[in-house]
């Protein structure tokens, strides 16, 4: 095939962008982003004061082709992008089989069906691979097809990228240029990214401490009891190291088994658990700090999820609600797995094009 030797206007459009995760990953790779779509208005801040692209705060089942089309206007190249939030894929979901609680995929489908973008990236849980419990993801497969896509995609382990958590995520990436991949794992066990690698140096903070220089650096109040459990635990530990009278009767029943990573600490040594909308609590899984006693920061929380460490996530001395920034933080994805996807593309689009993309 002839390549095309015109430069070509690349721009990209991420739905669900929440405070930008995604969408960073993709600046960082130098692709204009020029609008990203999400129903929670407070995310816009974030979103807006690190990209330099429009946050359109809408419910993405009014979105109109003709909207998205706009912000391609006179792009060679069209990029869409997305995370559909991921409550409906939980275990309950599948077992539902109510075709409406996938409803925000089929509205990327619709989306992707009325645009015609030329390239589409989609990040989710591995769960909704599960092709056998649910027919969505096999319906999304269909209509990129029967669209002229060409379809990669796999279930990736956040670590073999630089990812300084164990998140595995399942990434799709669809063209209708040509057969697309993602680039190759640069990581390996050996050279994993670990807790120390990333908040070794990071100013130490006692329980409901918030740090003077960096108000998002700040750590949870801990109760007394709680804060008699974390003294007793150790890195990698659970609720097991504890005297007996600090346990919970929950744990001390057949199904506490089950629990081990509750209250435990991180260990320095090792890639963080996944972050969680609930990673800034010690009680939600092992996000007690491997040395300090406390749970995680918020700050600390963002950069394991490798947002920049000065990215800016709230106003300049205006309060905000910890719960909805841990919530931000905890759904975002990955800003490097946004990187890899963009460098996907881009190695992508160097095969079709003999001009700089």
């Amino acid at each position: 095939m002839e390549q095309d030797k015109r430069q070509k206007s690349i721009k990209v459009v991420d739905l669900f962008c929440g405070i930008g995760g995604l969408t960073h990953g993709f600046v960082k790779e130098k692709f204009n982003v020029v609008a990203g779509y999400d129903f929670d208005v407070s995310c816009r801040f974030a979103y807006e004061s690190n990209n330099n692209a429009l946050f359109v705060h809408k419910d993405i089942g009014e979105v109109d082709a003709s909207e998205i089309l706009a912000h391609f206007n006179d792009s060679d190249i069209k990029i869409l992008v997305g995370c559909s939030p991921c409550q409906p894929f939980s275990t309950y979901s599948y077992k539902s089989q109510d075709k409406k609680k996938w409803n925000l995929l089929y509205q990327f489908s619709r989306l992707i069906k009325e645009v015609q973008p030329d390239i589409i990236s989609m990040e989710n849980v591995p769960r909704l691979a599960d092709f056998d419990k649910s027919p969505v993801f096999t319906d999304f497969l269909n209509t990129l097809k029967n669209n002229d896509y060409k379809t990669f995609y796999k279930i990736v382990n956040c670590p073999d990228y630089g990812i300084p958590q164990r998140r595995k995520r399942l990434v799709l990436i669809a063209s209708k240029l040509g057969e697309i991949e993602l680039i190759s794992e640069t990581h390996t066990k050996d050279s994993y990214l670990t807790v120390k690698d990333v908040i070794g140096n990071f100013e130490p903070l006692e329980s409901g401490q918030v740090s003077e220089k960096d108000p998002i650096h700040r750590a949870s109040k801990l109760s007394e009891l709680n804060l008699k459990r974390i003294k007793q635990s150790k890195q990698g530990g659970s609720w097991k190291d504890w005297d007996e009278e600090l346990q919970l009767e929950c744990h001390k029943k057949k199904t506490g088994k089950t629990y081990v990573s509750v209250y435990g600490r991180m260990k320095w040594d090792e890639p963080a658990p996944t972050m969680t909308t609930h990673c800034t609590g010690i009680g939600n899984g092992r996000f007690g700090h491997p040395e300090q006693d406390r749970a995680i920061t918020l700050r600390e929380a963002s950069v394991f999820q490798t947002f920049p460490p000065n990215y800016k996530f709230v106003k300049d001395g205006e309060p905000f609600k910890v719960k909805t920034l841990s919530t931000h933080i905890g759904n975002a994805v990955p800003v490097t797995l946004g990187q890899v996807i963009a460098k996907s593309i881009r190695v992508h689009l160097k095969k079709h094009f003999t001009e700089e993309v």
